[in-house]
């Protein structure tokens, strides 16, 4: 049964309607109208919080507010993660966080508890640094060398890593597995003590990212064997690349997206996107990534949609293959 409505009634009726829809408009204009709290799920300052810091001042400089981190440790970082994944959709609660927590832990822990993939709206893929296979100083001479001396050795040679289910593990069990799986892993509480045993001569081979071992490169107490990307560094300009090197399958680095939880409005995630797009298309600001290692990326909502699915397929796929699983 339909009504009708006439007169002042109908007036008052549709008055509010317009009224409603004139604030809900106003709300959606005026976003951000308060501090954006960025979830960091490591330690403060950390990589993602240097590389968030690089942004930032562009950022606030369009949307006139300030952008918070907030460092939420815990996990390996799911616990961070798990707090926007259920946080209110409302573009003032995101995620800045590594290859890790969109593309890996979701396929290693068991009863995680939440999917990244599902339940998060990528923003944008800030940067990245590709893994570097070093070795000890007394290694052998390139990574192809590596891996028929290792073949031949089965058990002579160990890789570290900085936890078990790392980027830096699984580009270690991808290594071996092309070595006839004859290189051991030994999993270390982090990347220092890591980089202690290989100058101890504990392990042999490691697969981190460029910063945390620069100094010893230079100062030739480790060694590059590979970057492990489609491009040389300009760090490491006599370096080849896994590829040059004879490994087109080892292609791996640590890349940090910005994302919000499931749910926020396209508006939203469409302008953090064209910002974050904006500040990294600045020389200066790209300058300023290179100098910590990183490669400015700038993909927006769409692009590291895609990306994300491709890694965490890929991470998937390896860790499936391998038997890998931890408890949460």
């Amino acid at each position: 049964m339909y009504t009708t409505l006439t007169g002042r009634a109908a007036v008052r009726v549709f008055a509010g309607a317009a009224l409603a829809a004139a604030v809900a408009g106003v709300g959606a204009q005026e976003w951000p109208n308060k501090p954006i709290r960025i979830v960091s799920p490591y330690a403060a300052g950390g990589v993602g919080d240097t590389i968030f810091r690089v942004i930032a001042p562009a950022l606030e400089v369009k949307l006139g507010q300030r952008f918070v981190i907030d460092n939420k440790t815990g996990a390996a970082g799911n616990i961070g993660t798990s707090e926007v994944v259920h946080a209110r959709p409302d573009g003032y609660t995101l995620l800045f966080a590594p290859t890790a927590n969109y593309a890996v832990n979701q396929h290693l822990f068991k009863n995680l508890g939440f999917d990244p993939s599902t339940q998060l709206e990528p923003i944008a893929t800030v940067a990245e640094a590709p893994l570097i296979a070093v070795a000890s100083a007394n290694a052998p001479a390139t990574l192809m060398d590596f891996a028929s001396q290792a073949r031949s050795n089965p058990g002579k040679f160990n890789f570290g890593s900085p936890g078990a289910g790392s980027p830096t593990h699984l580009a270690g069990v991808s290594f071996s597995q092309l070595a006839g799986n004859t290189i051991l892993h030994i999993a270390y509480r982090g990347t220092p003590p890591m980089v202690l045993a290989m100058l101890g001569g504990d392990v042999q081979l490691a697969f981190p990212t460029l910063t945390p071992v620069g100094a010893q490169l230079r100062s030739g107490k480790l060694k590059a064997l590979a970057v492990m990307g489609t491009q040389r560094v300009p760090e490491l300009p006599g370096v080849p690349t896994t590829v040059e090197a004879g490994f087109p399958e080892l292609i791996f680095s640590n890349w940090w997206v910005l994302a919000a939880p499931k749910g926020t409005d396209p508006k939203v995630i469409a302008r953090l996107g064209s910002e974050v797009r904006a500040a990294l298309a600045d020389p200066a600001i790209r300058a300023k990534l290179g100098e910590i290692g990183h490669i400015a990326l700038g993909l927006g909502p769409a692009e590291s949609a895609s990306f994300v699915r491709t890694e965490s397929t890929r991470y998937k796929a390896l860790i499936e293959r391998n038997g890998i699983k931890l408890e949460q």
